[in-house]
């Protein structure tokens, strides 16, 4: 699998070759470089995610995916595009939203070579399906075939009908608090932040700073809301996620 980069240099070159842009900087630190990689190979992800059509579970297994075969070997060893295509096509199969390698080949390449047809079916198209499939091997033996995650998305949702209950419905309606905390936890799986802090933590902190960007305060209780929501999770967990998604703002700054 480590010979895949050179396989797949044969393809048109912008698709392989935009994760590495910045690899000349001598300045910029190899960690720098490889966090801004997989920031771009993750929105990558999630665009192609949805233009396949996939639903937001999906896309954010994917994304797990991706981040937790990275925290295992080093991004110089192989193609990051092609292991997150891997990771589109696994992730598939994991939530029972199966997709076919044709499309995401397709579909990839559509991502880097805007209004262009889709690719034949030629020798060369096969040799990267079978890559697909071989990457998607590795990827399995490399998370010890541990492809079930639990996702925030389901305490968010128990959250926000708890928090809506809580306000006043005008109040609640004038303020898209929901859209937004649904927004920051996408936006969450740009970086290695979804494996880092568990998911019930980085669901309260994504309504946690939503409510405040809008002004929205809540009842004072003995206890703070999200106390009562999470019954583990403190100030420091919530200051902890937010400070490492801002970061991910300011690195999508930087990616432009």
């Amino acid at each position: 699998m480590e010979g895949s980069s050179s396989r797949l240099s044969t393809h048109d070159g912008p698709l392989w070759q935009a994760g590495r842009r910045d690899s000349g900087g001598d300045a910029e630190s190899d960690s720098a470089r490889d966090v801004k990689t997989h920031f771009r190979v993750c929105r990558f992800i999630m665009e192609t995610g949805v233009k396949l059509g996939m639903r937001s579970v999906p896309v954010a297994t994917a994304c797990v995916l991706y981040h937790r075969f990275f925290e295992r070997v080093s991004l110089r060893a192989y193609e990051p595009y092609l292991v997150a295509m891997s990771c589109v096509y696994l992730a598939g199969k994991v939530e029972e939203q199966h997709i076919r390698t044709r499309d995401i080949i397709n579909v990839s390449h559509r991502y880097f070579n805007s209004g262009s047809a889709p690719l034949e079916c030629d020798k060369e198209f096969w040799d990267l399906r079978d890559s697909v499939v071989q990457c998607e091997l590795l990827i399995l033996r490399q998370v010890n075939f541990h492809v079930s995650f639990e996702h925030p998305h389901k305490y968010l949702l128990h959250y926000l009908f708890s928090v809506k209950s809580l306000v006043n419905r005008h109040a609640w309606s004038r303020t898209p608090v929901s859209e937004t905390s649904w927004a920051l936890l996408r936006d969450c799986y740009h970086g290695a932040m979804c494996i880092r802090h568990k998911p019930q933590h980085i669901a309260i902190a994504t309504l946690y700073l939503a409510l405040n960007s809008y002004g929205v305060e809540l009842p004072v209780g003995e206890r703070e809301w999200w106390q009562v929501l999470c019954e583990d999770v403190t100030k420091a967990d919530i200051d902890a996620v937010i400070s490492d998604l801002l970061q991910l703002y300011d690195m999508e700054a930087k990616c432009i």
